[in-house]
């Protein structure tokens, strides 16, 4: 069987019988630094090559015959044109050879100092390859091509730790959160089976099924969340300000449960999207504005209308305690509750409205920005871009 038929793909790998010497001048093939170098000395041959070149043509207007005294009887004291040139081009061949040492020597010092800020890149590189994603090139110096590669391999890490703790605190409150209600499930088991005489079964049975639905959940939020990156999305023109008023309606309810003041300012604008998920943005929007609200006489604002940057813009706005921005640039990720993950009487959530807010958002080509409000609160402002009513 041939080489190709073995490897369809094309591909060889240095233990391959077929790889021949082909792969093996692959493996030592020169480096960035003696090509430069080679390079260096190449044109530094070819522009004394063009010089002696030159000087030998010019020679040529030299008359030949040999230059005598004014006195005959005196030999003569300059040598023929052809002597000339047999010593200028002796000369010029050990120029030459001193011309590729120097152009070697050079090139390879020059090359080296050119290529020393790579190093630090493929250093850098290495030790991200093996997990330690805190080390940071910081190259300072003169702005150039290998500043910028610093910077851009700079800014891939601190996106790449970013998104590595982020994982990792999503694991994590995931665990918790699903061990939870599996931990109390057990808990009232286990109290039932010790004294099963002295147990309010109804009660007990009442407790399993919210504990269990609260577990489902969970689950069922995080198939969600993580469905949103992958499922295709059939977007159509949709009214943004009736979106918003199905999900007003939903948690109107809720919001009068906590005694929260509802007012909504329904500005027409039209958008592209899914409008059962863009409904369930706004309502994410809402219950967080609803149950992260004051104990008592808290209010909430809901608006839509035409950003004044272009697009459709909706917005929640709510009172509340006063927040950190430190704190609200985290309120995005996964199973965060509050201040952290605090809790805020009343219904529980799971920590996952505003990061599948965000995610819904991302999809639609939009964008979600929270910012807290300058006397307690929080102002949710989702950003889409709009299409023909």
């Amino acid at each position: 069987m041939s080489a190709a038929a073995q490897h369809p793909a094309g591909v060889l790998t240095p233990g391959d019988p077929a790889a021949g010497p082909l792969l093996v001048w692959r493996r030592r093939r020169l480096t960035a630094r003696w090509r430069l170098t080679l390079s260096y000395a190449f044109f530094t041959l070819v522009a004394g090559s063009a010089s002696l070149a030159m000087i030998i043509t010019a020679m040529r207007f030299i008359p030949n015959y040999p230059l005598t005294a004014s006195n005959p009887r005196d030999r003569p004291v300059a040598p023929t044109r052809n002597q000339i040139m047999d010593a200028l081009i002796e000369a010029s061949g050990y120029a030459l050879i001193l011309l590729g040492i120097v152009g070697l020597t050079a090139g390879y010092v020059i090359a080296g100092r050119v290529l020393r800020p790579l190093q630090s890149i493929t250093a850098a590189a290495h030790q991200a390859a093996t997990g330690a994603l805190d080390h940071r090139i910081g190259l300072t110096g003169r702005r150039d091509e290998f500043t910028d590669l610093s910077d851009a391999f700079d800014h891939m890490l601190d996106r790449l730790q970013e998104a590595f703790e982020m994982q990792q605190r999503f694991a994590a409150n995931a665990s918790h959160e699903l061990r939870t209600p599996l931990s109390i499930t057990r808990a009232m088991l286990d109290v039932a089976r010790a004294d099963p005489e002295g147990q309010d079964w109804d009660r007990l049975t009442t407790r399993l099924d919210e504990t269990n639905q609260r577990g489902i959940e969970i689950v069922e939020a995080l198939l969600q969340l993580s469905s949103l990156s992958h499922e295709p999305l059939r977007p159509r023109p949709l009214e943004l300000a009736g979106v918003a008023g199905e999900a007003l309606e939903l948690v109107r309810e809720e919001a009068a449960d906590r005694g929260v003041a509802v007012t909504a300012e329904l500005g027409e604008t039209w958008v592209t999207g899914h409008d059962v998920l863009l409904r369930q943005v706004a309502v994410n929007l809402l219950q967080n504005a609803i149950r992260h609200n004051l104990p008592s006489g808290g209010s909430l604002t809901l608006t839509t209308g035409t950003d004044p940057a272009g697009g459709a813009l909706l917005t929640v706005r709510n009172t509340g305690p006063v927040l950190s921005a430190a704190a609200v640039a985290t309120f995005t990720e996964p199973f965060l509750r509050g201040q952290g993950r605090t809790t805020t009487a009343g219904r529980r959530g799971h920590g996952l409205g505003l990061s599948i807010a965000a995610a819904i958002t991302g999809r639609h080509g939009g964008a979600l920005t929270l910012a807290p409000g300058a006397a307690g609160g929080l102002t949710a402002s989702l950003r889409l871009p709009s299409a023909p009513g």
